[in-house]
Formats: structure tokens, sequence, C-alpha cells
């Protein structure tokens, strides 16, 4: 029976931040308060502020298919040296993507032998699929992956508003909820002038605002229960069409992930390809309007969106933007960029930060209050910070396989010290000290046993 206590820190709690000592056995929870007694191994957190493991909504590992690309190891070799103690990983840049339930197997199986973390997985909605949705619901996927624009894999086409519609309808009779890229497809441009900033102006905050209406219309076809979720939304006019849509008792809710928060299109100007995403980076005004929207509470999640690619496919950008791949690799930077932009900066509160890296993804997609809050009977999942630590984000703390990061060169104040997935230190002083294999399946509620070694 393996024991631990963590002593010291002040500890972000569901009923506020507080100092505690956090007693853990088994990998879980076991005790929280003062001067808790437990024998075995001691974590002194003094001077350190404990979140709750980070669960990451969004990342790309890109495996099995395009191992090259990232693969489990080092994506949660990231995840760990990141806070990051739980990632529901997407479909589409698996080779082939995981729309059908072999698919699926072939990646839990890769999943289950080389992460790090815990880990869960979505399920791809494409226009010739519609009949596996359901067996990929009992294979536990989290949710369901749709483009309203190319994805740039042609195995992972996206979705008329047709098709889209039928899949929210089907997603609602599962109790599943409809992950959505909103972009719409007549209004971008797919080629241009070679420069940076010709790609973000092919890319309007208009054509995510108009992609969220279509959506919110597709909802209102399929009936009662229908949930959606826009990633990676951008600017705060697409936040404004989710949150009049909620005021109307519609289910849907928005994430934003950490590049549109720490960089402008001055910073794209500069950096180039590794900051290729889609949507674009936004000018100066929309990302402070974008902050505006996290510190009101109108974002209900950030997830980093991390999607490498070998350096190569960046390196082809140099000259013609339009060549490079676009994908941010941001995994390590998610706490890193909310201390220094977010607390530091604008007066961003730890539980807040809690709240939208952890509680709130875990609440979404089924998997509270087993993750995403320390609490008693929780995993022992945690992220240990120093809130103080300046530091430069430098090649040799970077996991990534390819090498290739915007944010290398970055200083922040606030550094991850240590991450524990279900009491088992996995990151610690600078080091990923997991190995792989630890990881577990997590699934939500419904999914039969058989499928999962979630317990």
């Amino acid at each position: 029976m393996s024991s631990l206590v963590i002593r010291g820190g002040s500890a972000v709690l569901p009923t506020g931040q507080r100092p505690v000592d956090i007693a853990v056995k088994d990998g879980v929870i076991s005790a929280i308060g003062s001067e808790v007694r437990e024998e075995g191994e001691s974590i002194d957190a003094t001077g350190m502020i404990v979140l709750p493991g980070v669960v990451d909504a969004h990342v790309h590992f890109n495996e099995p298919g395009r191992t090259d690309w990232e693969g489990w190891e080092a994506g949660t070799r990231g995840a760990a040296a990141g806070g990051v103690t739980t990632v529901l990983e997407m479909p589409l840049n698996a080779h082939p993507p995981t729309t059908t339930p072999d698919a699926f197997d072939a990646k839990l199986a890769v999943a289950s032998h080389k992460a790090l973390v815990d880990f869960g997985l979505w399920g791809g909605l494409v226009p010739d699929n519609l009949d596996n949705l359901s067996t990929l619901h009992q294979r536990g996927v989290i949710g369901f992956k749709a483009f309203m624009s190319h994805s740039g894999i042609d195995d992972f086409p996206r979705v008329p508003d047709g098709v889209l519609a039928i899949g929210l309808k089907v997603a609602a009779r599962l109790n599943a909820i409809v992950g959505v890229h909103a972009e719409s497809q007549e209004m971008v441009a797919t080629q241009g002038d070679p420069n940076p900033l010709a790609w973000c102006h092919a890319r309007p905050a208009g054509a995510e605002v108009d992609a969220i209406r279509r959506l919110l219309v597709c909802m209102r076809g399929a009936g009662k229960g229908v949930r959606a979720h826009v990633v990676h939304v951008s600017c705060a006019a697409a936040l404004a069409t989710v949150d009049a849509a909620r005021s109307k008792g519609v289910t849907i809710t928005a994430e934003t992930c950490p590049h549109y928060l720490a960089f402008t299109e001055e910073d794209f100007e500069r950096i180039g390809p590794p900051l290729k995403c889609a949507p674009p980076i936004r000018d100066r005004d929309t990302r402070e309007a974008l902050w505006h929207e996290v510190l009101a509470g109108r974002v209900d999640l950030i997830g980093s969106d991390h999607s490498p690619c070998p350096a190569a496919d960046k390196q082809r950008g140099e000259d013609d933007i339009w060549q490079a791949w676009g994908g941010v690799a941001g995994i390590q930077a998610t706490l890193p960029v909310l201390m220094t932009e977010g607390v530091h900066a604008r007066g961003l509160s730890f539980e807040r930060v809690a709240h939208l890296t952890a509680t709130a993804p875990a609440q979404l997609f089924g998997l509270y209050p087993r993750k995403g809050a320390i609490t008693v009977g929780a995993d022992a999942d945690f992220a240990l910070v120093d809130p103080g630590q300046r530091w430069t984000f430098a090649s040799e703390h970077l996991q990534t396989r390819s090498g290739v990061s915007a944010y290398l060169g970055r200083e922040f104040t606030g550094s991850v010290v240590r991450t524990i997935v279900r009491g088992k230190t996995v990151f610690v002083d600078g080091q990923v000290v997991g190995r792989p294999g630890w990881g577990r399946f997590v699934r939500p509620p419904g999914a039969p046993a058989s499928f999962a070694t979630y317990q």
C-alpha cells in the first residue's frame, strides 16, 4: 500500500485556496487538512501552489500512423512537463483517424503502452461514419470532433451542415457532446501572399462567428439533449455568439487556447511558421478583448490544442507561410501562460486557473470528481507550481519530438515544479521521470467496462 503526503503548500480546493496537507493512499486522495498524519513519502511544497492536475481537452499526438509527427510518448512527456495529468486526444491526425471501432482499438492499444499520463480519446464525426458513432460511444470516446472547414488532412473531411445536424442528433441520443472546429470554409481563402499576415487576414474572425451561427441552426434542428463544444475560439465576437445562445438555454460551451492569449500578429510576423494555426493568431486588440472574456468568466475552459508536426513541415513555410503545416506545440505552455499573462499581469486568480484548466474540462467530459479537483476520493493528480519563478523557455525544456515551438525564448513568471499522476511523480525539477505505460484510459460514464482500464 503506497502513500505520500504533500506538506506546506497552498492548495486550490473546490472551496478555495488555503494552506493544507494532502495525504494520498494508493493513488487516491485520502485526507486533506492541517498536519495530516500519514506514513510514506513526504513532499515539501512550501512556497508552492498546489493545483489539480491539468485536464487538457484538446491535444493531437498523431499516433498510430503518423508517429514521426509526435507520438504518445513524446506528447505525454510534454504533458508531464506542463503539469498536465490527463489528456483528451483528438482523432484526425492519426492514420487512420479515430472514426471507426478498429481505429479506436488501435489507438487505445498504443496509448496504453506509451502514455505517461492518463488519457481519453475523442472520436471523429465525418460524412461517412454516422453508423459508427454509437459503437464509438460504447468504446468510450469522450465526444465526437467535427470540422466545418477543411481539416488539412485528406482522410478527415469536413462535414456539410446537413451531416452535422444529423450527427448532432445521433450524439444527443447517446448523451454525447460534439466538439466543433467552427470556421466557415466559404469565408476563408486558400491562397495568398507568402507573408504570415496574409494567413491571418485569410481567416477572419467573421468566419468563426458565421460558423457558430450555422452550428446553432444545426443544433436547433437536432432536438432535445443536443450538446456542442466550440474548440479553440480566437476572438471575443465568437464568444459573444456562444454566450447569447447560452442565455436562451442552448447547451453550448467554448474553449480558447494559450497561444491566442499569449501572442499577437506582430509575434506571428516575427516567429513565422511555428505560430501558424487555424483560426490564426489575431491582432493585439483582439487578444485583449479575449482576455476580457476570460476574466469575465465567459470562456468555459482552456485547452492547449497541442498540434505538432515534423520540423520539415514547418520549415517549408519559411518563404511562403501557406506551405507550412498549421499547428502550435503548446502543451507545456498552458500553465506558464496563465500564470504570467493571467495571474501576474491581469489579476487572474489561481482558483480560476484551476477551474479553466482542470475542473471545467473534467466536468464537461464526465470525468469529475475523479479528475479535476483536489478532494478526498479523487485521483491524486497535482501540478505543483512556483508562482514567482522567472525563467525562459529554452530548447532543453522542450519535449516535443520536432524541437519546434513558438514559445522558445519566451520569458515566463511561474513554473511547473512537479507533476503527480495518481500519486506518482512523473515530472520534477525540470526532469521527466515518469515511465511509458503509467497512463490509464479514462472514459465518461456509460461506456462498458470491458473497453476501459479506468476504474
